[in-house]
């Protein structure tokens, strides 16, 4: 059974930083993992992926503050997120895609407010 499950999420003000976390079980390493999110009223959308060999995509606007990365071994991916603003708000996801199928964990919410 797959599982992915996130942390680190919370309320920051603008400017802050955040790490987020999400630590995968019953999935291959070899799977391409990512981070979504999604802004209420809004279409979820890519923050940042990278695969096993550590090639990375960024979303548009995430590349310069988003910095994603990626230990193997477990797998578990991380997101650091730097000068975050209002509009950063949003349940972060983290996804992992093998050939098993396309794989979801429930969601951290960031808050970024004065």
């Amino acid at each position: 059974q797959v599982q992915l499950v996130e942390s680190g999420g919370g309320l920051v003000q603008p400017g802050e930083s955040l790490r987020l976390s999400c630590t995968a079980s019953g999935i291959v390493f070899s799977a391409v993992m990512a981070w979504y999110r999604q802004a209420p009223g809004k279409e979820r959308e890519l923050v940042a992926s990278i695969t096993k060999s550590g090639s990375i995509k960024y979303g548009d606007s995430m590349k310069g503050r988003f910095a994603i990365s990626r230990v193997n071994a477990r797998p578990e991916i991380y997101l650091q997120m730097n000068s975050l603003k209002p509009e950063d708000t949003a349940v972060y996801y983290c996804n992992a895609v093998s050939s098993y199928g396309n794989y979801w964990g429930q969601g951290t919410q960031v808050t970024v407010s004065s």
